[in-house]
């Protein structure tokens, strides 16, 4: 399975490449294999996405706006469903992937599976260990040992997936502040402008005056 990300490699909209990046971003933190596919330089790109988005996903005008994901031809979701399967450590099943052993979403579906089964769960075990005290063979003993090096590799993706969190949450307040200075400096810039366009026709104003006084003076 290909994760596709359907990317506008020049727009011109701060806020479309500020999405593009987190997405990216996370993707490439939690090590998840994906495509990139630029609608901007490539029609049949640009053509597909628009044809396989689904209509109920499109937003008024009909045209759906990058970034857009899919599994293979399957519709995963636009940028907001990400970043909602994000917050709710979700992304895995957002992308129609497994999570990995030790990420916090495996985490939650095995958490949630033992409150579902927990009863039976309970009851097989009594069933088939009736005395505790019997002697666990060899076998047994080192399956223990096979799942505590599991519990540390589970650690480890868990510290990894932390890691990503917050990597992309920095790079996110550091694009919020360049966003602030763009603000900033294009509100300077419109500022000047209307100066500069004040002075033009006070300018003109002025020149005219004067060719006004020298024809009377005539």
């Amino acid at each position: 399975m290909v994760i596709k990300v359907f990317l506008a490699s020049s727009s011109g909209s701060t806020a479309i490449k500020k999405k593009q990046q987190d997405v990216v971003g996370f993707l490439e933190a939690l090590k998840v294999d994906y495509t990139q596919l630029d609608i901007a330089c490539n029609e049949e790109n640009r053509m597909w996405m628009r044809q396989n988005v689904p209509e109920e996903k499109k937003p008024a005008n009909g045209i759906p706006l990058p970034p857009q994901i899919f599994n293979e031809n399957g519709y995963c979701g636009d940028y907001e469903t990400f970043f909602d399967a994000k917050e709710d450590n979700m992304v895995y099943a957002f992308l129609g992937l497994p999570p990995p052993p030790g990420s916090k979403e495996a985490e939650q579906a095995d958490e949630a599976h033992v409150v579902e089964n927990g009863t039976h769960a309970e009851e097989t075990n009594a069933e088939e260990n009736p005395d505790d005290s019997i002697e666990v063979p060899v076998e047994e003993r080192n399956g223990d040992d096979e799942a505590t090096e599991g519990e540390t590799a589970g650690d480890e993706a868990l510290a990894e997936e932390d890691q990503a969190v917050e990597e992309t949450d920095e790079a996110q307040a550091e694009e919020e502040e360049e966003q602030e200075e763009e603000d900033l400096q294009s509100e300077e810039e419109e500022e000047l402008r209307q100066l500069e366009e004040q002075d033009e026709q006070g300018s003109e104003e002025e020149e005219e005056a004067e060719v006004q006084e020298e024809e009377e003076t005539e």
